[in-house]
């Protein structure tokens, strides 16, 4: 029998966030409960996402990458309506740490911030409204993690304005790499080429995600 998926969240971290942060740790009760009630939602809401968001499977890979290489500063490009904003701040909750996330449309926005709000994340997340373009040049790093899924013409671009914000190690992922669209090609052929990353295709979803480790 499969070892439930909240079960082995337990195991991999009790605490809700750093001490750094502010905040105070969780009881494994408490970390259990709060698991059960988020990977409830997310069962709960497989066919639900649409307007831009991350299949279920993708957000799953987002979670592990961060737990597995305990990520604690993490940035998103193009919140959407939250469904990978609740996958990335449920796995930083268990490592201690932030999400800044970024979202153009105040609307999408708003509803990503209630399910944050409704599954007790609110602390591990900054909401930032605007564009992202100029965003991206201003947000302070540094991070461990980034994951892109805004506008894929502009990948390249986010790409060469977190590279200095990003630490050794660190990992920047980039959605929807196995489909045909503007900017993806040029984006893969920039960051496959990089000397200072490895990449590899997450290939979980039709999606894919392009996962590059920071030398």
């Amino acid at each position: 029998m499969q070892t439930p998926f909240f079960i082995k969240s337990v195991v991999q971290c009790l605490l809700v966030c750093a001490p750094s942060y502010g905040c105070m740790a969780q009881t494994s009760s408490e970390q259990a409960e709060q698991d059960r009630r988020i990977e409830n939602f997310l069962n709960e809401k497989r066919s639900y996402w649409q307007d831009l968001n991350v299949p279920y499977e993708d957000g799953r890979v987002l979670h592990d990458l961060i737990v597995n290489n305990n990520y604690q500063s993490a940035l998103e490009i193009g919140t959407s309506t939250g469904h990978s904003t609740v996958w990335i701040a449920w796995a930083l909750s268990k490592t201690g740490g932030k999400l800044v996330t970024i979202e153009i449309d105040a609307s999408r926005q708003r509803t990503a911030m209630e399910h944050i709000r409704a599954l007790g994340l609110s602390h591990v997340v900054d909401f930032q409204l605007g564009d992202a373009h100029q965003l991206v040049k201003e947000v302070k790093g540094p991070f461990d993690f980034v994951f892109s899924d805004a506008d894929k013409d502009w990948y390249t671009q986010y790409f060469r304005d977190i590279d200095p914000k990003l630490k050794r190690g660190g990992t920047f992922t980039a959605h929807n790499v196995l489909q045909s669209i503007s900017g993806i090609k040029e984006y893969l052929d920039t960051i496959e080429n990089h000397p200072g990353y490895n990449t590899t295709i997450d290939r979980s979803s039709n999606s894919g995600i392009a996962i590059s480790r920071k030398k």
